[in-house]
């Protein structure tokens, strides 16, 4: 007798197909649901909160009188939201975003930073580490729930300080940490 006939050749690559076919689509769906745990595990910032500390930073520094940009950037230190006082300097640009950056990457105010670096010029290479870091004062990380999950950056008063006096403001709206 024919071993392909004794053993069912043909019957047995359908099954085999049809096991192959089932597996792709079981893996697939295993793909898409860790895909989705790790993203509803993985806290983030929204596109709402960010634009609402957006504004209430740069409404706060237009109260005191000062022309400013704010960003707004997340973890990874990618742009969310970026806005600007129509009479801000085109640095403020660069700074805000900078100062954003920088806080969402090293996880604390650009203020602090920028002093030790005052303090310890061997930490000057701090400023070299990546060309959009920015170490002056007005960056701060955004923290919600215990969670860093981006930064915000103020540029254009006329002092890191009043830059991060906004900032905090901006946070403070969104009940960040």
């Amino acid at each position: 007798m024919d071993a392909s006939k004794k053993f069912g050749v043909k019957k047995s690559a359908k099954v085999m197909a049809t096991i192959a076919l089932f597996s792709v689509f079981a893996i697939g769906h295993s793909a898409h649901a860790d895909k989705q745990s790790t993203q509803a595990a993985t806290p983030h910032l929204s596109l709402e909160l960010a634009k609402k500390a957006a504004m209430s930073a740069l409404r706060q520094c237009g109260r005191e009188g000062y022309a400013v940009s704010v960003a707004v950037v997340d973890r990874s230190g990618t742009l969310i939201i970026q806005v600007r006082d129509p009479v801000a300097g085109a640095h403020t640009i660069g700074s805000s975003k900078g100062k954003a950056f920088t806080s969402a990457s090293m996880g604390r105010a650009t203020a602090p930073l920028a002093k030790a670096i005052a303090e310890n010029p061997t930490l000057n290479g701090l400023r070299d580490m990546d060309s959009r870091m920015v170490i002056l004062a007005g960056g701060l990380p955004i923290v919600l729930n215990g969670q860093r999950v981006g930064g915000i950056g103020v540029g254009g008063a006329p002092g890191g300080h009043l830059d991060e006096a906004c900032a905090m403001h901006g946070l403070q709206q969104i009940a960040a940490e």
